[in-house]
């Protein structure tokens, strides 16, 4: 009997190679054979697996759900490869310390030093020192939950990577640990490898140092303002006392500094009073919420206002208020900000002119300083500001800010708080003329058109009355006048009834086109614009003018040509010149601004000695007077303006100088004179070259039955020539130039009074009889046409005492 296992069929089992003989025979048969598996016969009842579409079209560019997964994940490995790599690699690098700093030096256009600034004021003081109530209002301020959060704002610092990688601008968020990491131990330049360092850097500090040591540096670091660096020197230089003698609420404020520490210096900045209140608040709100400051104690303060600056002997006379002028420029055209700046070792070489500096401040010494006397009330207000512009390049060339930085420490030259009065009315007259604007008779504008220039007269609109009557100076009576004559004697109703023909938002935009800045204060697009209510700076005037004498171009002004530090040179700004006006509406309303120096208000100029063109001004109550004008190659603008010395409030200036009153045609202009003559002396003298189109004559109305232009109700805003489809206060009239036309006024004005008389405006004489009796400048009250009180939003920026700009 066989051995052999028996198969199924009864055969004996084949051996394999092996030696082994297989289980199931079928799986030693060939798959040829029937009844094999995967033979053909049984492979006919068994179901294929389907083969995967090939993906076409646009779903080849679409990844796979496995591939973005694989991507993710490998998204996940670099983040965390690049973590541990960047905290291995960044180590915790030796303190930047401020006291070593550089002074800055400002140099004058040939080089010579102005000024050197920059010394750190700076006491570190230990933590322990710093009154609790202080150290909550910071965290107020500035990171509510420091104590409870990590050392890093993960969103905020992706978001400030991204913006400043992407050229989105400059962006904040960092909690109190990131910004002493960079106050201490880094810089202030806004770069994505800076943010970098600072990430990590935090991340390895929040180990090594407690929270209270964290918050102790970055008091000590951060800047105040002032040139003050820490809570202990700002709360000398605002307070004058140590940090533990501060209670809550200027605590408060000096916390609210963080956030802006030059811009919310109320003493620098009056006009900034509103932000800085609403921070203020936002601070104490702050420490009530956290249970920091208890709700009767909040109730019961009121704002702390600091004490005037001290700044360093070093910055005495101009030199103060150049350094302080050149920083703010730096800063509002982003060259270089405020915290970078103080860091120090930069060499900025301005515009200033020394020759021409020199001058002015020895102009105003001679025509306004030296006039005041410690026996007049009237004199201790007194304060001058005035700049000077070359028309060519828009350089600053000369800049008075005050009599000594160290005793008046607001700047003249650049503050916004001050009406510039009728020094506006050029740019109405501009507006008219570029727009191609016409009277309510369809009647073109030009330096010969005619107006009513009767007193308190209703300006007119297209719809009726606007119910606004400004009074002319003195309330003087001029009838039908001339926009040249009405120029010439600053003739109030004539030049707003002007500003409604053309349209205020017109004339607003051919100002800003100018150089007047669009969020100037007060700028408002109303009729009584053209009186001049606007606080534009004495700065942005001389730019302004300066764009009239270079035939409508204009350049955004300069007050640096060059900054480098440590031998390398910073990129300026672009400095785009355009085209604000056409040359034939700027030339024409230089023609009429000659005839202003050569017998209107502003006759004290032609002492200068060269050809002129300008305008004066006062503002309400006699609070300021402007004198602006220009030779063909430099434009200047000197303000006379009146202060309380310890309040800071604006006050008139009648009396002031030895004068019943103060006007744009008195001291300024004899400043203005001085002035361009020493500072162009050994200049060749240049006359104008203008485009002028003077417009037809017009007949007198007087004695005849056609009724004065603008005395019916309508009117028209329509540019001629198809003015309105362009931009602002480019638009060029269809008139052909007639060359230079300039001449005296048809009715030539009365000389200036004499020193020391109240000045009285003549009306031109005219058939209809001498000119009326001019009224004592004594303020009195007024009221529109329809019984209400004049209000400054609606008025010739009269206020309830009735004063009048002019």
């Amino acid at each position: 009997m066989s051995d052999e296992t028996p198969q199924h069929d009864g055969a004996p089992a084949q051996p394999s190679s092996e030696g082994w003989a297989p289980r199931d025979a079928s799986a030693a048969a060939p798959a040829s054979e029937p009844g094999h598996p995967n033979s053909a016969e049984n492979a006919k009842g068994r179901k294929k697996r389907p083969k995967r579409p090939k993906r076409t079209g646009w779903r080849r560019a679409v990844p796979t759900w496995r591939m973005s997964l694989g991507g993710m994940l490998l998204f996940a490995l670099l983040l965390v490869g690049g973590f541990i790599a960047g905290y291995q690699i960044v180590d915790i690098p030796a303190a930047n310390a401020t006291a070593t700093a550089q002074s800055n030096v400002y140099l004058y256009e040939d080089g010579t030093v102005i000024a050197r600034d920059g010394e750190i004021n700076r006491e570190n003081i230990p933590l322990s020192r710093i009154p609790r109530t202080i150290q909550h209002a910071v965290l107020a301020a500035e990171d509510r939950d420091f104590y409870s959060e990590d050392a890093i704002d993960i969103k905020a610092t992706l978001r400030a990577g991204w913006n400043t990688a992407t050229g989105k601008g400059r962006q904040g968020g960092s909690t109190i640990t990131q910004q002493y990491v960079k106050n201490y131990y880094l810089g202030q330049e806004q770069t994505v490898v800076r943010k970098a360092k600072e990430f990590f850097i935090s991340i390895k500090l929040d180990r090594e140092q407690s929270k209270d040591e964290i918050l102790e540096g970055y008091l000590n670091t951060s800047y105040f303002g002032r040139n003050a660096y820490g809570i202990q020197a700002a709360s000398h230089a605002y307070y004058d006392k140590d940090v533990d003698d501060l209670d809550a609420g200027e605590g408060a404020y000096l916390a609210s500094l963080l956030n802006a520490p030059s811009s919310y210096d109320v003493v620098a900045h009056p006009e900034n009073k509103k932000a800085v209140l609403a921070r203020w608040n936002y601070v104490l709100d702050g420490m009530v919420a956290h249970h920091w400051l208890s709700d009767t104690d909040r109730d019961t303060m009121t704002f702390p206002v600091p004490g005037k600056a001290k700044p360093a002997t070093a910055l005495s006379g101009q030199r103060g208020y150049i350094v302080q002028a050149v920083d703010s420029y730096l800063a509002a055209n982003k060259i270089l900000d405020e915290k970078t700046l103080s860091t120090g070792g930069y060499r900025i070489t301005t515009t200033l002119q020394k020759k021409k500096q020199d001058a002015l401040v020895e102009a105003v010494k001679d025509n306004v300083m030296s006039k005041t006397s410690d026996d007049r009330d009237a004199d201790r207000n007194v304060r001058a500001g005035g700049a000077s512009v070359d028309p060519a390049t828009g350089h600053v060339v000369a800049l008075y800010g005050g009599i000594d930085y160290t005793k008046q420490y607001v700047n003249n030259a650049t503050r916004r708080d001050y009406q510039v009065g009728s020094t506006f009315k050029p740019f109405v007259l501009a507006a008219a003329l570029a727009n191609g604007s016409t009277t309510q008779k369809d009647k073109a504008i030009t330096p010969n058109t005619r107006y009513d220039g009767t007193n308190k007269r209703t300006v007119q609109s297209a719809t009726g009355s606007t119910g606004y009557a400004p009074a002319n100076e003195d309330d003087v009576d001029y009838k039908s006048i001339t926009v040249r004559e009405a120029t010439d004697k600053s003739v109030n109703a004539v030049y707003a009834q002007m500003a409604q023909d053309v349209g205020p938002q017109e004339v607003k935009d051919t100002a800003v086109a100018l150089g007047i800045p669009q969020d100037t204060p007060d700028l408002t697009a109303t009729p009584s614009i053209a009186l001049g209510p606007a606080t534009a700076s004495v700065v942005d005037m001389a730019s302004a003018y300066a764009t009239l004498a270079d035939h409508g171009r204009q350049r955004p002004h300069s007050l640096v040509s060059k900054i480098s530090k440590n031998a390398e040179e910073l990129d300026l700004p672009t400095r785009n010149t355009h085209r604000a006006i056409s040359r034939e509406a700027a030339d024409t309303t230089t023609s009429v601004l000659r005839s202003v120096v050569d017998g209107g208000t502003g006759t004290a100029a032609k002492a200068a000695g060269r050809p002129a063109a300008g305008k004066t001004g006062t503002a309400e109550e006699d609070q300021a007077a402007w004198f602006a004008g220009y030779t063909p190659d430099l434009a200047t603008v000197i303000a006379v303006m009146g202060q309380d010395p310890k309040t800071g409030m604006h006050k008139p200036l009648y009396g002031a100088l030895g004068l019943a009153r103060t006007n744009g045609g008195g001291a300024p202009a004899e400043t203005w004179a001085a002035y361009t003559r020493a500072a162009l002396q050994g200049s060749k003298v240049q006359d104008f070259d203008l485009e002028a189109d003077e417009g037809p004559e017009e007949p007198d109305p007087e004695g005849s039955d056609e009724p004065e232009d603008t005395e019916r109700a309508g009117g028209t805003k329509s540019p001629r020539d198809g003015g309105a489809g362009k931009k602002p206060g480019t638009g060029d009239s269809s008139r052909k130039p007639d060359g230079n036309r300039s001449r005296a006024p048809e009715v030539p004005s009365e000389a200036s009074p004499a020193a020391g008389a109240p000045r009285t405006a003549t009306p031109a004489a005219s058939s209809h009889g001498p000119a009326a009796a001019a009224p004592s400048h004594t303020p009195a009250a007024r009221e529109t046409a329809d019984g209400r009180p004049l209000d400054r939003r609606d008025t010739d920026a009269r206020d309830s005492t009735g004063g009048t700009v002019r």
